[in-house]
């Protein structure tokens, strides 16, 4: 039987790949998941694994051409038609199976139960990995179908793996701590009957490959070797971003381009700390969503040309509007009235007219939105995430306040779906409910526009030249310079300030 090996899917927005390195050549054996070929976009650097084990038959697309999403890159003969040959390395290698593993699995078929596989579930779009994070079951333990066996961390959130049948918990073979595949197996269970408990001696086994800090030896990609042998480049200068650190071409290639540090510039040493200090020092190992949020937003920094600019808004109106209607609101729609469905109306209101803020960057051209998928963003305990509440502007403000209620008890509760958290076009961030009064807010990339609210605070304000309190508030839009002109940015400031002022502005579309 002949396997097809096809592009993977390149992540959001990118179309078409470069077939950089080939590591195998026809003839070549093979094993599940080893390397076949390296493909490189605009963005990334994507290895394709073997989708099986058996020899490579034929490649179809050769080093330097350009492929699509799903294209055939080559063909795999499957180890059972591979000959003698292949069939020799299959018994070498079921032949390396340790005794105490095969006592196991003998032990658990004289039960009469089904062996059920535990496997890593559906991570979402471009996440390829995930790091077990917590087993809140033990090998033995009986468990009920969907009861919650461990937890996973992705750059992006947790995601909780559930029982896929009932019975017990057998072999564990992904350990906390270890990175594993999307698709991979985390270990197996015995639906019904019971599995034998493990011996109190007997370590957990695995038949993952050592990952994270237990994997010593990490083979770099051929084409990173290649490149920094010619540049006379050494592994030390290079910060790997492959799996377990694995040094790519695109990191040796930043590490080229990445200006040159002056002498005094490296990054100091944390300076010695007295023993009665550090003996009173807590050393926590960040998480993969809190190393996410540090690298997207220094990304960020790095990559657009961000400005801000600063208005008040004299929220009275607002304030009169919402005190007046806000029991019949609730009355009616079962959610209360707050100030974000009238922010987020007046943030679709000026996008129209200015229509660069809610767009992006894609290489040298811009792309436009005729549409609005507003971030909402969300502070959490374990950092903050912005929720997408999708077609913001065609929403009535009853639609959107329950959105935003909704998918922020979601994000409170880590119950997002890496869905729910993409392709936003333009973020509004509430730093006043924390009592923030003035605040430079951050780009989320790839948009091009982020709002800040802030703190209503009364002020002494003149009028009509006279001093009056009234309840203002500062708003602060972040923008990339690149394709919003300083006119687009204020103009847009200026729209929201006029429909949060005057709110029948926006029952007029004024």
């Amino acid at each position: 039987m002949t396997i097809e090996v096809r592009v993977p899917t390149l992540g959001e927005s990118v179309t078409e790949a470069t077939v950089a390195t080939w590591f195998k050549k026809p003839g070549d054996t093979v094993t599940e998941d080893e390397m076949l070929c390296e493909l490189e976009t605009d963005k990334v650097t994507v290895e394709v694994p073997s989708p099986a084990s058996g020899k490579l038959a034929e490649i179809v697309a050769q080093e330097g051409d350009t492929v699509g999403v799903d294209a055939l890159l080559a063909s795999i003969a499957e180890e059972g038609n591979a000959g003698p040959e292949e069939t020799k390395v299959k018994e070498s290698v079921s032949a390396q199976k340790t005794e105490d593993d095969a006592e196991y699995a003998e032990e658990i078929s004289g039960k009469g139960g089904e062996t059920v596989d535990i496997m890593v579930p559906t991570l979402g779009e471009s996440v390829t990995e995930a790091t077990v994070s917590t087993w809140f079951k033990s090998e033995g333990d009986n468990v009920a179908q969907d009861e919650i066996l461990c937890e996973l961390e992705t750059d992006k959130v947790s995601v909780e793996v559930p029982a896929p049948a009932a019975g017990t918990l057998g072999k564990i073979t992904a350990q906390e701590g270890e990175t594993i595949e999307a698709g991979g197996k985390l270990g197996e269970m015995t639906s019904g009957g019971a599995a034998p408990a493990k011996k109190s001696g007997d370590a957990p086994k695995s038949d993952a490959k050592p990952t994270g800090d237990g994997q010593k030896d990490v083979e770099n990609a051929p084409s990173a070797n290649k490149l920094m042998a010619e540049k006379n480049i050494s592994a030390d200068q290079v910060t790997g971003t492959g799996r377990d650190g694995r040094i790519m071409k695109e990191d040796v290639l930043n590490a080229i381009s990445a200006p040159k540090a002056a002498p005094s510039a490296p990054a100091a040493p944390r300076a010695p700390v007295p023993a009665d200090d550090a003996a009173r020092e807590e050393r926590v190992k960040m998480t993969r969503l809190r190393q996410t949020i540090a690298k997207r937003l220094k990304d960020s920094q790095n990559t657009a040309a961000m400005l801000t600019t600063y208005n008040e808004v004299d929220m009275t109106e607002v304030m009169a509007l919402r005190k007046e209607y806000k029991d019949l609101f609730e009355k009616k729609h079962g959610v209360r009235l707050g100030f974000m469905s009238f922010f987020t109306k007046a943030c679709c209101h000026a996008l129209k007219e200015v229509p660069e803020v809610n767009a992006e960057i894609d290489g040298t051209d811009i792309v436009y939105k005729n549409f609005v998928h507003m971030g909402v963003a969300a502070g959490t305990p374990t950092g903050l995430v912005v929720p997408v509440i999708r077609d913001a502007d065609s929403m009535s403000f009853a639609e959107i306040e329950k959105a935003i209620a909704e998918k922020g008890k979601r994000a409170r509760d880590g119950k997002l779906s890496m869905s729910e958290m993409q392709g936003g076009t333009f973020t509004i961030s509430n730093g006043g409910v924390y009592g923030s009064l003035m605040s430079s807010p951050i780009l989320n990339p790839p948009q091009s526009g982020i709002l800040g609210m802030h703190k209503i605070q009364e002020r002494p304000m003149a009028i009509n030249g006279q001093v009056v309190i009234r309840p203002m508030m500062y708003l602060a839009l972040s923008y990339d310079h690149r394709i919003v002109d300083g006119k687009g940015a204020v103009t847009f400031l200026v729209r929201v300030k006029e429909a949060l002022e005057d709110p029948r502005r926006l029952l007029m579309d004024l």
